[in-house]
């Protein structure tokens, strides 16, 4: 099995000064980090023959709903979602629980998740905190959107000052050694966030690809943030204010894994069209309202992961249904050997690679050597 093959790999490697034997597809990031590398190997691994199971998290609840899903099941979810906020003080958006949130990240890690994390970005002409309603799902102008695109324009400084906060709290999990699925500018070819909703893709200056493309280059070129995965996010299109997924393509050289956000019916046509896109690249459910059941996973088997909404696991989803795919035997939970085994291989890996460097302290900031 594929699976196995690839556990073989992995504990046969030293990620030593010899460098990282590729065995799956080449991260759009030529410096991506030796555990990004595996874990991009491994979901190309399980792509046609596993789903893993992933739950989404509010910043200011911990693992809240994650360990529901647990409570509901008996099993833990595979995937941990995790978000950076845009809202103040006990708010469960709240950019107060940033920190808390990148510890429960790492800490979900090395407890056998896969980590993925996504940002609900404050409109930058806006100052944090901020309100869902009036910024993150406000408006950028023509002229704004343009200006926000043009490197050292006033907006666009504004723009990198708060990314840059991002970035700092990202390259606290690449000390730590903990590889990310980032997910920014999700379900971009909607009409409802300020980034989005805007058409051109590839080599298009003004759409929404674009800002993709610039986020990118800044946490790649500048911050060198060699831990990310990076996750392109459509939402199902519907003819009305989610437009077709194709003219919002950043290009394949910016994209890692391919996803899709579905709230409703699994239709056939909207899993053939990411697959028509992604081409080889892996491609998974960035959220979930509704879980897919086992039925669905086995039409559409090349889905390497769901994640659950936050409180959708419990409020929008029957318990029978809830159960059946969590036990369904093509899903991987934290607990299935076929999960376990290579993200335990890869920070053994991580571990014998970094031996004798200084312990990471919480937060992952490298300890005084002592």
């Amino acid at each position: 099995m594929r699976i196995n093959r690839f556990i073989v790999g992995i504990l046969a490697l030293t990620l030593g000064s010899a460098g990282w034997a590729q065995t799956g597809p080449e991260p759009v990031n030529s410096h991506a980090t030796p555990e990004a590398r595996a874990l991009l190997a491994f979901l190309d691994s399980i792509s046609g023959n596993a789903t893993i199971a992933g739950q989404h998290n509010y910043p200011n609840v911990g693992a809240r709903w994650t360990d529901m899903a647990y409570d509901l099941t008996a099993k833990y979810p595979g995937l941990f979602g995790g978000d950076f906020g845009f809202s103040g003080g006990e708010d469960k958006d709240s950019v107060l629980s940033r920190p808390a949130m990148i510890a429960e990240a790492e800490r979900q890690y090395r407890n056998g998740a896969v980590v993925t994390l996504t940002w609900h970005e404050v409109r930058p002409t806006d100052d944090e905190p901020v309100t869902f309603h009036n910024s993150v799902q406000g408006h950028l102008t023509d002229a704004e959107w343009k200006e926000l695109l043009t490197p050292g324009s006033p907006l666009n400084l504004r723009w990198q000052a708060q990314v840059d906060v991002i970035a700092g709290y990202l390259k606290q999990l690449q000390d730590a050694h903990v590889p990310v699925l980032f997910r920014p500018y999700h379900e971009i070819n909607g009409n409802w966030f300020w980034w989005g909703g805007r058409p051109g893709q590839d080599g298009n200056k003004m759409g929404s690809g674009a800002l993709y493309r610039q986020i990118y280059d800044r946490f790649v070129n500048v911050h060198h943030l060699d831990n990310l995965l990076w996750v392109w996010n459509a939402n199902a299109p519907n003819g009305g204010n989610a437009g077709a997924i194709q003219a919002y393509y950043p290009g394949a050289q910016y994209v890692d894994l391919v996803t899709m956000d579905i709230y409703g019916e699994f239709k056939q046509e909207y899993y053939t069209s990411i697959l028509a896109l992604a081409g080889d690249k892996p491609i998974a459910l960035g959220e979930v309202g509704g879980l897919p059941s086992p039925e669905v996973l086995q039409k559409q088997p090349r889905w390497t992961y769901f994640m659950c909404w936050s409180e959708f696991i419990q409020e929008h989803n029957p318990l029978d249904l809830v159960i059946a795919v969590y036990h369904a035997p093509q899903v991987l939970t934290r607990e299935d050997a076929r999960l376990a085994g290579p993200l335990a291989a890869i920070r053994k890996a991580t571990a014998e690679r970094t031996a004798g460097a200084p312990e990471a302290a919480p937060g992952g900031i490298p300890a005084p050597a002592k």
